[in-house]
Formats: C-alpha cells, sequence, structure tokens
C-alpha cells in the first residue's frame, strides 16, 4: 500500500516544476535575456546562503556573520576543480579534494564517537585534536589523491567531452559544501563555545580572514590560477537554471524535513532558553555545531553554483559587508521562516540587482549601505517579525498530530465513542 500524498506536497512540487519548466521556456526562447537569467539565478544562490544562515541565527539563534566566509570557500573550491579540468586537462583538484575530504571526514566522525566518551575535556582540547588528525590525514589525502589522479583522468577520459565536463561541475560543486562544512565544524569547535554576541564578532572575523587568504591565495596558498587581488578567471560558466533550481528545492526540501524532526525540535529548543534545553536533557553544543554546520553546508553549496555563473570570481565579493547580506535578508523576511527567506532573497536580487541597476543613474550603489539600514530600521519598528512573518507555505508548515480525547464510560458502562479534534480544531467522530 502506498502512503497517501498530501495535497500541499502535490501543490509544492507541482508549482515547483512549472517554474522550472516556465523559466527555462523563457531563457531558451530568449524572451528572458541573458542579465535577468543572471539575476534569477543568483536569486535562488543567495536563497541557499540565506537559508542556511536562517537554520543557524533564525531557528538555532546563533548571530553569525561568517557566511559568506563559507561561501566563499565553496566558490573557491569549486572553481579550482572545475579550472583544472577545463584548462589544464587535470582532475588533480578533484582527486585531492576527495580524497582529503574522505579521509578527514572519516577522522572528524570516528574521533567524535571516541572524544564524546571522554568527561569533562573542554573545547579548545577537543580542537587540538581534531586539528591534528585534520592535518596529518589532509597530508595523506594530498599524496592520495595525486596517486589516483591518472585513473581518474582515464575514467572521465572515455565519457563525452559534455558528459565530463558535467560530472566533475557536480562533484565540484558536493565536494565544495563538505569542504566548507568540514571547516565550519572546525571553527565551531571552540567558537560556539562564546555567547551570542562574541560568536558573531567572531564568525565576522572569520570572512575577514578568508577574504584576506584568498587576496593573497597565488602567493600564501600556492594556487596560482587563483590570482589573488586580481581576481580568478577561466571558470567555466556551467551553472544552469535547471541546476541551481534543483539545488535550491533540496536545500528547501531538507530544511523542511529537518525542522519537522526531533533534531528540529532541539534545535529550536536551544534558542528559545538553553537552559531549560539542557535541563530536559538535550545537548546544546551538539545541535549548535549541528545546525553551524548544515548551514555552512548549504553556503558551500551556494558558493560553488555561484562561481559558474559568471565565470569570474573576486575576492571582494565576499568581503565582510557584503556578509550582512544573507543577515539582512533572513530579518527582512522573517527569523525562523523558510517562506520568508526564499521571497525576500529573489525581491532583494531582483530588485537591488536588476531593476534599481537599470532604472536608477549610475554611482547609487554607493547610496545602498544608507538605504539598508534605513529599510532595516523600518522594518523593525513596523514589523517586528518580517515582512512575511511567521507565514510559512503549506508543505513547509508544522503539521501538529490530532488531538485525541480519551474515552469516557457511560453510567451503564459501555463505551462513548471516541472524539478528537484535527488540526484545525474541528472535532470529529472517531471510527
Amino acid at each position: 500500500m502506498f502512503k497517501k500524498i498530501s495535497r500541499d506536497k502535490v501543490l509544492f512540487f507541482g508549482v515547483s516544476f512549472l517554474l522550472l519548466i516556465g523559466i527555462q521556456l523563457l531563457i531558451s526562447a530568449g524572451i528572458i535575456n541573458n542579465f535577468w537569467s543572471t539575476i534569477i539565478r543568483l536569486g535562488a544562490v543567495y536563497a541557499m546562503v540565506s537559508l542556511g544562515l536562517n537554520l543557524i541565527y533564525g531557528f538555532n539563534g546563533q548571530f553569525s556573520l561568517g557566511q559568506f566566509g563559507f561561501y566563499a570557500i565553496g566558490a573557491y573550491t569549486a572553481a579550482d576543480i572545475t579550472y583544472r579540468w577545463v584548462n589544464e586537462d587535470s582532475s588533480l583538484g578533484l582527486t585531492v579534494v576527495l580524497a582529503v575530504i574522505l579521509l578527514t571526514g572519516l577522522a572528524i566522525l570516528g574521533l567524535r564517537r571516541v572524544l564524546s566518551r571522554i568527561r569533562g575535556l573542554d573545547a579548545l582540547s577537543a580542537f587540538a585534536v581534531y586539528l591534528t588528525a585534520v592535518l596529518i590525514l589532509g597530508y595523506v589525502g594530498l599524496i592520495v589523491g595525486k596517486t589516483i589522479e591518472p585513473a581518474v583522468n582515464s575514467l572521465l577520459g572515455v565519457l563525452p567531452e559534455a558528459l565530463a565536463l558535467q560530472v566533475v561541475f557536480i562533484m565540484a560543486v558536493l565536494l565544495a559544501a563538505l569542504v566548507a562544512a568540514e571547516i565550519s565544524f572546525l571553527f565551531g569547535l571552540p567558537v560556539l563555545t562564546l555567547g551570542s554576541d562574541y560568536f558573531g564578532i567572531a564568525t565576522l572575523g572569520f570572512t575577514i580572514i578568508v577574504k584576506v587568504l584568498l587576496d593573497n591565495s597565488d602567493t600564501m596558498l600556492g594556487f596560482v590560477e587563483m590570482k589573488g587581488a586580481r581576481g580568478m578567471i577561466g571558470i567555466p560558466k556551467i551553472t544552469t537554471w535547471f541546476w541551481v533550481f534543483l539545488f535550491l528545492i533540496i536545500t528547501v526540501v531538507v530544511l523542511r524535513n529537518l525542522l519537522h524532526s526531533s533534531y528540529g525540535r532541539a534545535i529550536v529548543s536551544v534558542r528559545e532558553d538553553e537552559i531549560a534545553a539542557k535541563t530536559m536533557g538535550i545537548d546544546v553544543a551538539n545541535y549548535k555545531i549541528l545546525s553551524f554546520v548544515i548551514g555552512s553546508l548549504f553556503a558551500g553549496l551556494a558558493g560553488g553554483l555561484y562561481a559558474h555563473i559568471n565565470g569570474f570570481l573576486h575576492p571582494n565579493t565576499f568581503n565582510f559587508i557584503k556578509s550582512f547580506d544573507p543577515m539582512i535578508i533572513i530579518v527582512l523576511g522573517g527569523l525562523g521562516t523558510l517562506t520568508g527567506t526564499l521571497v525576500t532573497s529573489f525581491v532583494w536580487v531582483l530588485l537591488l540587482e536588476g531593476a534599481l541597476r537599470l532604472v536608477l543613474p549610475d554611482g547609487f550603489e554607493t547610496w545602498r549601505y544608507v538605504i539598508y539600514p534605513l529599510i532595516l530600521l523600518l522594518v523593525m519598528l513596523l514589523r517586528p517579525k518580517g515582512l512575511i512573518g511567521e507565514y510559512e507555505f503549506p508543505f513547509l508548515r508544522k503539521v501538529l498530530p490530532p488531538l485525541y480525547i480519551k474515552k469516557k464510560a457511560s453510567p451503564d458502562g459501555n463505551q462513548l465513542p471516541t472524539s478528537s479534534v484535527d488540526n484545525a480544531g474541528t472535532p470529529e467522530a472517531a471510527q
């Protein structure tokens, strides 16, 4: 017997499919030109970044300004992998990143299980253990990646050129997300022990550090192809509307299912009251790191897609001023709502990066840092819960189980019919 599919689910995926096909047809027909096609894809990318931050801040209550740092890490990781494949006919970037991620990921999972049994281990000591293991296995992964490169080159060489490029692209985007997730885990271990305000300052510092490293990536880090502060060119433009929309839907569904699970309830309970959550036996530190890692993973995923939209990356795209953009989006849309973040992300990009650039005169961009605070101030005064408020699309809305009324015995000893109250509060007779 197949489980009955709810109307909300059919409606959500039906509308999503129509959006995917409809916009793709308009792009293919030339009705949506290249400029607006880029703007729409950027809107989807910003939605993924902001959804990840909403999980960290809106649902878990951790004020973070580091989302653009992980966004940058994902972008440059994916770009380096595809750049090497397209311009150097080499899968070295793919094999090295894959080997390093697998080995360090297994080490993190194994150490997490072992260290969780040690009582009284402070966060800095645990961080030192993790970092040592990651550095050692990262070096081993580098050697393994170089060793298996010829075999992977031969395997990809069997495929048609276009198909091989798509395979490398998908692998690059997924690995970029995992790189961001693992770095966020290591960064979050000691930093998440700080209070919310101090945590925000630390994450802002992380974004600045990432930007400085990218400015000097060709000299300090040895990635000559990234060209440091000059900007990275030669990245293939592979991110189509199909890929960016597909990953956006996956992001929304994963977050929706996570938030509707027991893990999601624990994540939200940490936001509401940490002390009460600890009293109820919830591992607050564990759920803080979980939400931080998942939110950063989606930032890295979005970065990998962004890198292949324009085919050019520059460190200034990820400076600390831009790191406020996702924060503004989730505050405008409404903290703790997926619908608000989705809608506001597209409106934000379509309006500021699209329509206003065509309407307003050159140089208006310098006024955006005056306009943003004014908009935020007005929203905080007039709509404290955001423009969308607490509204959610029906599919994304939390559905509560029915409330059942306990059976009562009649005076003659017979059981009275059981009644229940459904989610809308309407009583209905039990079968």
